[in-house]
């Protein structure tokens, strides 16, 4: 497996949290890997602290997102590039919130974020044309997660209900 060479050096702050520990060097559909890598950290996250520590990651996982994706773009010159994955880590993360620490839900919510991401359903699809730089990245993903998210709560609230 041959990896790239990332446009910040994984020792620059930057550019290890844009490509999420080098995950999003890998060849073959880095997003994938960027929300495959994330899991684990969410399933810590949530263990440790319940929900709202994990949704405290999600806000600092965006914020740091931002600008690392803003770095990362700046020193590539190119918007977008799939190395950057991040911002599958924040939507990952984010779709996670109802999951808690039930695996089942984890697995569900890594098949349902990655069809959102893949998608994009509006206004996830407007912002990925739209808007550039860090923010721009990090967002649509962001709004592709909030249709996950619901679509794991309702998963959820149906195997509770059952």
């Amino acid at each position: 497996m041959n990896f790239r060479a990332p446009a910040l050096p994984l020792t620059h702050p930057a550019g290890l949290v844009a490509t999420w520990f080098g995950t999003g060097l890998m060849p073959l559909a880095p997003g994938t890997w960027g929300s495959l890598a994330a899991l684990p950290f969410a399933w810590c996250i949530a263990w440790a602290g319940g929900i709202w520590a994990l949704a405290a990651a999600v806000v600092a996982i965006t914020l740091v997102g931002i600008w690392a994706a803003e770095r990362y773009i700046r020193a590539l010159g190119r918007e977008d590039p799939g190395d950057v994955v991040v911002d599958e880590v924040a939507g990952q993360w984010l779709t996670l919130l109802p999951a808690a620490t039930d695996i089942g839900l984890f697995a569900a919510g890594f098949v349902l974020f990655r069809i959102a991401d893949i998608l994009k359903p509006w206004p996830a699809s407007w912002a990925d044309r739209r808007l550039h730089g860090g923010l721009g990245c990090v967002l649509d993903d962001l709004i592709a997660a909030v249709y996950s998210a619901l679509a794991l709560l309702g998963l959820r609230l149906l195997g509770e209900a059952l």
